[in-house]
């Protein structure tokens, strides 16, 4: 059997293959009024063409667990009963597929309150159904966007209240995967890193400060989660940075932290926190950072990065650089990447019976 096609085990749950969808914000949600947030039919139709080409575990997009935690006022969301709901009819029809359902649980920060890319991403105010962004320190992300309302402690812990909240509605709503998003610059990364966080209190300065926020957040979630249900992390391993940001040494020492407190997978990105770096992107070009934190932590990975290639995929695995690799811009160019690549490896993968012709 391909490895690309075999089953992995996390905790007690048997992912079919490890062909993945990464999370990838639609921006197709209502910005207001009492369907905010919630998935709406292009959503389903979405999760539910990768799930019948055969991809092994769905991530949703970045789910904000407040109002204010949205990317852009177009986001999903989990902070009431309405987008729990909505949620049901997508989780269900994923698992009658034999893909495993998993949620990205999010707050955007500073980098939150924006417009849909094709409409240009800027930031948006009340007039555009925006809000104020919230941040761990008054520093804007780049001259574009507005400096951001510093965050108390007070307001720290009811985000991370948020935060659990979100994952009880996830397991409600039939989820069996949570992702915490501490990567791309939004809210958790922007405490881990000290070129975004230049607080002076428990929350700021040393490495066990930053990180403090993150590992509340984790705590208060694996609380809830199912002992036998596995949670991700996701990271960005590196802010490109020479110097002043978060590194690939930091990540390797979190990493083996975030195992301490019950995190099964670490999903590891990169970048997205300083604007204006350079990035020397080229096909897998995040893989090494992957490979690096399972070479030396005991935590699963995933990795991601202008992955397009089934070989490509397949030797990330047969290498041990990685225990699954996540897939984005190519499943949104081929809902059944996962059926081509099987067939181009030799290997199996469910395909419904009503696409039986198509085998």
């Amino acid at each position: 059997m391909s490895a690309l096609f075999e089953p992995i085990t996390l905790r007690e749950l048997i992912i079919p293959n490890r062909v993945w969808m990464t999370p990838m914000c639609q921006y197709s949600a209502e910005p207001e009024g009492p369907l905010a947030g919630a998935p709406r039919d292009w959503h389903f139709a979405h999760y539910a063409a990768r799930a019948t080409g055969g991809t092994g575990l769905i991530l949703t997009e970045a789910t904000a667990v407040a109002p204010e935690g949205r990317i852009s006022p177009y986001d999903l969301g989990l902070w009431n009963d309405t987008q729990l709901e909505a949620f049901r009819r997508i989780t269900r029809f994923l698992t009658t597929q034999g893909t495993v359902p998993g949620i990205q649980l999010s707050h955007g920060g500073r980098k939150a309150s924006t417009d849909r890319p094709w409409k240009g991403g800027a930031p948006v105010g009340p007039d555009a159904h925006g809000w104020q962004p919230l941040a761990p320190s008054a520093v804007a992300f780049d001259e574009r966007h507005p400096v951001p309302t510093e965050l108390t402690t007070d307001q720290i812990a009811e985000v991370t209240d948020r935060f659990a909240a979100a994952a009880r509605r996830a397991l409600a709503a039939g989820f069996e995967v949570v992702e915490v998003h501490g990567a791309h610059g939004y809210l958790i990364n922007e405490f881990l890193s000290p070129h975004s966080n230049h607080r002076t209190d428990a929350y700021g300065g040393s490495y066990e400060n930053r990180t403090r926020f993150a590992l509340e957040v984790v705590d208060a979630v694996r609380e809830v989660w199912p002992a036998d249900k596995p949670v991700f992390f996701r990271i960005s391993a590196t802010d490109w940075l020479d110097e002043g940001g978060w590194t690939p040494d930091d990540t390797v020492r979190f990493a083996r932290d975030l195992h301490d407190h019950g995190v099964d997978l670490l999903d590891v990105s990169t970048g997205g926190n300083a604007a204006g770096v350079s990035i020397p992107t080229g096909p897998g070009y995040q893989v090494p950072f992957a490979a690096r934190v399972k070479a030396e932590t005991p935590l699963s990975v995933g990795a991601v990065g202008l992955i397009t290639e089934a070989g490509q995929a397949q030797k990330i695995l047969v290498n041990g650089e990685a225990d699954a690799v996540l897939l984005g811009r190519e499943l949104l160019r081929n809902p059944s990447w996962a059926r081509q690549a099987a067939r181009e490896l030799g290997a199996e993968v469910r395909v419904p019976d009503q696409y039986h012709r198509s085998v």
